[in-house]
């Protein structure tokens, strides 16, 4: 009887697979905050160094959306801009380097303010959405009031696994992508 050999190209891409399984890679990681104060993981997106994102959400007094803006930099992250309709409670009259109206909206830009990790209760009555490559995800799928981590981690492909396809599986059931951020809203 003969003996069938590993071909040594076989074992090379098979190391090499694992190893890019296993190779720590930046991830934008959100996370719920549980009761223990453990993290369970919820979504994951590529997040390498100069990854934007913002949050969108209705402010609970003004009734009017409210974006903040953020950016992954090396050594965490940082709000960089806010844009919003209206000022009244709670809002700044001035914050970063640069104050505008565009198109109706208030945005302050050169804001460099580190918020690593950013902390968030999104509640289910303030509409809370990312957005991330252009599209917009609803965060009511987290929970009906859930306290989120919001942060770069680099971790293996593996762990984020579970994660990288959450925020795009009720699209994907329904055979739609995402809906696309309406056009300029992401430019501060």
């Amino acid at each position: 009887m003969q003996q069938r050999r590993v071909r040594p190209a076989v074992i090379v891409v098979l190391v090499a697979l694992l190893a890019g399984l296993c190779w720590p890679l930046p991830w934008l990681t959100l996370g719920v905050l549980q009761t223990d104060n453990s993290v369970a993981l919820r979504w994951a997106f590529p997040g390498g160094e100069g990854t934007g994102f913002a949050l969108r959400w209705q402010h609970s007094v003004e009734r009017e959306d409210w974006i903040e803006y953020f950016r992954l930099v090396p050594g965490g992250t940082r709000l960089v801009a806010t844009r919003f309709r209206t000022f009244g409670a709670g809002v700044p009259d001035s914050i970063g380097s640069a104050t505008r109206i565009d198109n109706g909206w208030v945005v302050m830009a050169g804001i460099d303010r580190r918020v690593d990790p950013l902390l968030v209760q999104a509640a289910s009555q303030e509409h809370y959405r990312l957005l991330y490559a252009g599209r917009r995800f609803d965060m009511a799928s987290l929970g009906s009031a859930p306290i989120l981590r919001i942060q770069q981690q680099r971790r293996p492909l593996l762990w984020a696994a579970s994660a990288l396809w959450r925020p795009w599986w009720h699209w994907i059931q329904r055979g739609q992508l995402p809906p696309k951020v309406e056009k300029g809203i992401m430019t501060w």
